[in-house]
């Protein structure tokens, strides 16, 4: 690899109406955290200006990639709105663009608010499936989260609690091992110590309350075993992660959304990443949402993005050096 190559990530300012253009502005304004990374902005560039009076940084001149408008009528600061949701969507598939022009390493985007995007039409499950739509990716797709040098995966998202039981699989379960086993390599970590969640309490106390972890869970962990990742559990999920805070693993894999997200919002929310593992480039974010109740406040912790563009870069030079591993 050329040692001069630098990771050139598209940023996107997330909803207008949100924290999202604050974030970005107090990020672009600190050189210290955008030194290692090319950056370009999908979007307009008012609204990341929105962001830098709001905060009252001084904005550095970023290179627009692909100008989107967003309409000065139509939506205001702290409201969710069909205005705001259209225009997320058009810099979510500028990103994908892009991408598959070949243009951009990674994607950071400021956060969404689903609902403005479904009020805009959004027919799919969150942006994450939007994305591996239009990115035509068939492969497994997973929502990581990450705090601190812990990250964690599921095998169930956004779904109704009722039908959890019923959408675990071993593929499944599987899957969820070995994204993000492979996304934590890409992060720079050689052989990744995974802890797989129970579903049931106390890991189903031997089929007593429930057998997913016996006929499901755990032949899945042993098979990945095989594979020679170093997969534990199913273990029960009130314990799993005080082991994690210990730091007896790298990554949890949780069965469902709530699983996982109590545990880590409670164990560093404000420095929180997310990333979308399984698409053709890093796509991250802060873990926090648009937080309608502080915009305009200037008070908004970009902490969280800061460390979702570290992780981003990380990733996206790992898988340029990929090609060049023995």
């Amino acid at each position: 690899m050329n040692a001069a190559w630098r990771a050139r990530i598209g940023v996107l300012t997330g909803d207008p109406a949100g924290i999202g253009p604050e974030l970005l502005a107090k990020l672009l304004a600190d050189p210290a955290s955008t030194a290692s990374a090319d950056l370009v902005l999908l979007g307009d560039p008012r609204v990341l200006a929105q962001g830098g009076a709001v905060t009252g940084v001084t904005l550095p001149e970023i290179p627009v990639l692909a100008p989107i408008e967003m309409p000065g009528e139509g939506w205001q600061p702290g409201a969710m709105s069909r205005a705001c949701g259209d225009y997320v969507l058009a810099c979510l598939r500028a990103a994908a663009d892009a991408v598959r022009a070949g243009q951009i390493d990674g994607v950071l985007f400021a956060p969404l608010n689903k609902g403005a995007m479904r009020l805009a039409g959004l027919e799919h499950e969150d942006e994450m499936r939007l994305l591996q739509a239009l990115l035509g990716v068939e492969g497994f797709v997973c929502e990581f989260n990450v705090t601190g040098s812990l990250w964690t995966s599921r095998v169930t998202s956004h779904m109704p609690l009722k039908d959890v039981a019923a959408s675990i699989t071993a593929d499944g379960v599987r899957d969820a091992v070995r994204i993000i086993d492979r996304s934590l390599r890409d992060a720079g970590l050689g052989r990744p110590r995974i802890g797989i969640a129970a579903l049931n309490p106390h890991a189903g106390d031997g089929g007593t309350m429930g057998r997913e972890e016996i006929d499901i869970i755990g032949p899945a962990v042993e098979s990945v075993r095989s594979e020679g990742i170093d997969a534990r559990g199913p273990m029960p999920a009130d314990t799993i992660f005080v082991g994690a805070r210990r730091g007896d693993y790298d990554a949890v894999v949780s069965m469902y959304h709530d699983q996982g997200q109590i545990a880590m919002k409670l164990m560093g929310f404000e420095s929180g990443v997310t990333v979308l593992g399984g698409l053709p480039v890093p796509f991250t974010t802060c873990a926090s949402g648009t937080a309608f109740d502080i915009v305009g406040k200037g008070v908004a912790n970009a902490e969280g993005l800061r460390q979702a563009l570290a992780i981003n870069v990380r990733m996206a030079s790992a898988k340029r050096a990929a090609p060049a591993r023995g």
